[in-house]
């Protein structure tokens, strides 16, 4: 079965929007835990134009499956992180003036810079996982860098604007994945996965797990956050079988 984490950076941009203490990001990573995600995932950009470090303290103190702290690797972010000590860091490009995350990690142009960041991580026994795209080149250059995981990034599939698109960017993702895990990698997968889309990742054998946010938190506006996560793992559960 493919398992769910669920990111709640969205929860926090609902908070900024007003500038209040409300919704908790931390009080929703408990309710979707409690409703079935293995993991939760937060996003503490340089900007924290939406998880912030209290955020993060409070979410180490609290959850009880796992944090996936992601992270563009910055020397501000990297002492964070070594001082939060999250289970599982995903290492992402980040520019000041996107709305999310845009596309895959260019791990191959910096190769060396980022072995050492994985070698940092690994000291403190934090698993190191790589936001890239489904290409050889940059899987390749994740495990040289030994890291313990690729999220291949989702987003041209799920933005396809045919069905010929979309499965020629299903193709990619399944050949990725594949290849992924015969170099010995964990393969995840996400961005703009939604409940109509998963259906097709769940399709590639190779992938552990997905990491959902944006959907859910919008599914949530209208049913509540518990049934949009007990919702996702559910068809998680029927199309992974």
């Amino acid at each position: 079965m493919i398992h769910l984490a669920v990111n709640i950076d969205h929860i926090a941009t609902l908070r900024e929007a007003r500038g209040g203490i409300e919704p908790d990001p931390v009080a929703a990573a408990s309710i979707a835990e409690l409703a079935g995600a293995i993991g939760i995932v937060c996003h503490l950009r340089e900007d924290r134009r939406h998880i912030n470090d209290r955020d993060l303290r409070l979410l180490r103190e609290t959850i009880k499956t796992k944090l996936d702290l992601e992270m563009a690797a910055t020397e501000e972010i990297i002492t964070i992180a070594l001082d939060t000590l999250p289970d599982l860091v995903t290492l992402v490009p980040e520019r000041r003036e996107e709305r999310t995350t845009e596309g895959g990690l260019d791990v191959a142009s910096n190769l060396v810079y980022y072995t050492q960041v994985v070698a940092r991580m690994h000291q403190n026994d934090i698993a190191v996982s790589f936001f890239v795209e489904p290409q050889r080149d940059q899987i390749n250059a994740a495990a040289t860098a030994g890291a313990d995981i690729v999220e291949l990034h989702t987003g041209t599939f799920a933005n396809a604007r045919s069905s010929h698109e979309q499965q020629e960017e299903l193709r990619k993702l399944r050949e990725a994945a594949a290849y992924a895990a015969s170099l010995g990698l964990n393969v995840t997968a996400g961005h703009g996965l939604n409940y109509v889309n998963v259906r097709s990742i769940c399709t590639i054998p190779e992938i552990q797990e997905v990491s959902i946010g944006h959907a859910i938190i919008a599914r949530a506006a209208f049913v509540g956050l518990d049934t949009a996560v007990r919702d996702m793992v559910r068809l998680l559960q029927v199309y992974s079988h």
